[in-house]
């Protein structure tokens, strides 16, 4: 069988998305192509061999390998495991590297992802934004998702009040 050719696909990847962005050197640019970098080697890492037999009647006389790429949605659960632990990074002197906002957390790997800026606190109300927080708002007891009291209430906690509805 043949492999998936990821050593193309990693090149074409870096050709199509990294090369715009290697004629700029401030920190957003590199963040993106640090992360691009990481999205790739996410692939690579998960790349499995798979296998199929040949020989008469069911018999293995003959066995064909190649690599296989991993499903997306397998990279997307390791991509997101990696974005939950992602590192806050600052420019450095140089214009060309950064370093962890906090001195005591280490330089991040090329495995892992980095950002620059926090995101939106989109629990509270904030007029810049347009958000209207989550104070007052419905939330389902049951769910992990973002309907969840959990994250909708962001972990200020609920009150529950119960309705009942006559018919």
């Amino acid at each position: 069988g043949c492999d998936d050719n990821i050593n193309f696909g990693f090149r074409k990847s870096k050709d199509f998305l990294d090369a715009r962005l290697r004629k700029k050197s401030d920190i957003r640019t590199l963040v993106k192509l640090h992360n691009n970098n990481a999205g790739r080697l996410a692939v690579k890492q998960f790349m499995r061999m798979e296998c199929k037999c040949h020989g008469l009647s069911g018999s293995c006389t003959m066995r064909t390998c190649w690599m296989k790429m991993p499903p997306f949605s397998e990279v997307g659960v390791r991509l997101k495991e990696h974005f939950d632990g992602a590192t806050k990074v600052i420019a450095r002197n140089d214009g060309h590297s950064f370093m962890p906002d906090d001195p005591s957390i280490k330089l991040p790997t090329k495995r892992d992802l980095v950002y620059t800026e926090d995101s939106d606190d989109f629990c509270e109300v904030n007029a810049k934004t347009g958000s209207l927080g989550t104070h007052g708002r419905e939330c389902n007891i049951t769910s992990n998702g973002v309907d969840g009291c959990n994250l909708m209430c962001c972990e200020r906690g609920q009150a529950r009040k119960h309705v009942e509805v006559k018919r």
